[in-house]
């Protein structure tokens, strides 16, 4: 199966939703230790009273369940081999370099050397991938 660029770029957009919103997610939830209720089904419900009436949260919630709805739409299209390690490395990456925007901790060298390494192995997939490709349509 060949990998176009319409099916990459699915899987990058899909990657930078994932890991965009993980942050915004994270801090949207800041403040939801504080709900308290005296029964489960109570606390339940207030907690996601307190997540869907708080934009912090919502909006991030929002574009990160869109992702996933590209991921389903390009899984159905691209081979798993890829889609699957491609999508899921590269939210890493992004999660990563939007909480180092959001001056989060990141891990410093390790996590630098992590993302260079996510970058080459997403690449080898891709390349492999599109190698494979060109290899079938040549023996046809």
């Amino acid at each position: 199966m060949m990998v176009t660029p319409v099916e990459v770029l699915s899987l990058l957009l899909v990657s930078v939703l994932w890991g965009c919103t993980n942050p915004f997610l994270k801090k949207g939830t800041e403040g939801i230790e504080h709900v308290s209720k005296s029964s489960k089904v109570a606390q339940f419900l207030a907690e996601l009273k307190f997540l869907f009436l708080n934009l912090k949260y919502l909006i991030p919630f929002v574009l990160n369940q869109s992702g996933s709805l590209v991921y389903y739409y390009t899984l159905s299209t691209t081979d798993l081999s890829l889609a699957v390690p491609v999508s899921n490395s590269l939210t890493f990456l992004w999660t990563l370099l939007t909480g180092k925007l959001l001056c989060e901790d990141f891990g410093g060298k390790q996590a630098v050397a992590g993302m260079l390494l996510t970058m080459v192995g997403v690449t080898l997939c891709i390349v492999s991938s599109v190698d494979d490709a060109g290899t079938q349509a040549q023996a046809q």
